[in-house]
């Protein structure tokens, strides 16, 4: 059977890829569930030919609005048109290689090595598309500029630095009941019901968990036996918990001056900032661009006695709703990790044009938001 699958003469990458997908796929699947992933058609189009670019801009459409006139039979009624905006759209590619020897299933009895990493390599990518998507927040956030900032100031609820306390003595600085839906109100106001999933650190989803916010999904196995999902919900919001969320680590701080008098810092101890991303439906607009060749196989006889390499490539569209990538700064025809968390590679969508003509999309419409507490 190994040999079916990987010898190097036999070996189907349209069959392997068939294979990989069948492996579940939790993180992807559990944000396509939740809708903050959504295919783009026309991002397809754009980006799936052999001749097709790396980047491109695409029209996004505005949307209708402004103040009604009064319909008083004499007042002549004046029409305004949509504006349309312009948003900036990259495709991160990606590549890896796996090699395993001959001689490791020689001395291991036929234990087939690269059989493991075939049932390992959907998770992989899996992994791959959640730091990019780490990676652009990261970056959004980052974003520098007048609309940028009103965007990253309403979006962003940072509870570090509180130091009250609720009515059982507990301080604030950590996520409570009220922490979420707070956050969402303030990003999107009446717009809130929009976001569907959570992702954060296991040390917020522990906390929450002893504050018995966090309620675990179950299922009902073959034989009948309830058992909790690794998947939670928080205020109805699906939740992932995965440690690759940001953190930041603050240092203590000795208390210095006189108590009382200007210039006095209180003494504070060490401790972890923790981010939770948010996201409603529509957040990112996701395609799988594909490469010319997914997967192949290389057979090396020579080379330690005999070996087979697996080769792993892919190309794939991770676009925020309401966000254009600048490319700014962006060395090659793909953007690295580093360059996708770049705050000057991103900005609000707007209409290209300047001064008083210029108009960006409404921060509110953008289902992206994130909560910075210490657990």
């Amino acid at each position: 059977m190994a040999g079916e699958k990987f010898d190097s003469k036999s070996f189907n990458p349209q069959a392997f890829g068939a294979y990989t997908e069948r492996i579940p796929n939790l993180k992807k699947n559990e944000l396509i569930k939740s809708r903050a992933l959504k295919g783009n058609q026309d991002i397809k189009n754009t980006f799936s030919s052999q001749t097709g670019t790396v980047y491109a801009v695409l029209p996004m459409h505005g949307l209708i609005g402004g103040a009604a006139q009064n319909y008083d039979g004499e007042t002549d009624l004046k029409s305004e048109s949509t504006d349309t905006f312009e948003r900036g759209v990259v495709v991160v590619g990606r590549m890896k290689g796996w090699t395993e020897r001959d001689f490791s299933e020689d001395v291991t009895g036929g234990v087939s090595f690269m059989d493991n990493v075939a049932a390992q390599v959907n998770d992989y990518k899996a992994d791959l598309d959640q730091t990019t998507l780490v990676k652009i927040l990261e970056g959004v956030f980052a974003m520098t500029g007048k609309e940028n900032k009103v965007f990253v100031d309403t979006h962003t609820s940072d509870i570090t630095a509180v130091t009250a306390t609720d009515k059982d003595g507990n301080v604030k600085n950590v996520v409570q009941a009220d922490t979420l839906n707070t956050a969402l109100q303030k990003a999107a106001g009446d717009n809130k019901s929009k976001f569907t999933i959570a992702i954060m650190h296991s040390a917020v989803a522990t906390n929450l968990e002893n504050l018995k916010l966090l309620k675990y999904m179950t299922q009902t196995d073959a034989n009948g036996v309830e058992r909790d999902l690794t998947l939670a919900t928080w205020n109805g919001r699906l939740v992932l918990i995965d440690d690759s969320m940001p953190t930041e680590e603050v240092a203590a701080v000795e208390e210095s001056g006189t108590k009382g008098e200007s210039g006095y810092v209180a003494a504070q101890e060490a401790y972890t900032k923790y981010t939770t991303y948010v996201l409603g439906d529509g957040a990112f607009d996701y395609e799988d661009i594909g490469a010319k060749v997914p997967y192949e196989m290389y057979r090396d006889p020579k080379t330690h006695g005999g070996e087979d390499t697996l080769y792993m490539r892919q190309r794939k569209v991770f676009a925020p709703y309401g966000i254009s990538f600048t490319r700014k700064s962006m060395a090659a025809k793909s953007p690295t990790d580093t360059e996708l968390a770049d705050g000057s590679n991103w900005t609000l969508v707007d209409n290209g044009k300047t001064n008083s003509d210029k108009k960006v999309i409404d921060h509110k419409a953008i289902p992206i938001a994130r909560i910075i507490s210490r657990g």
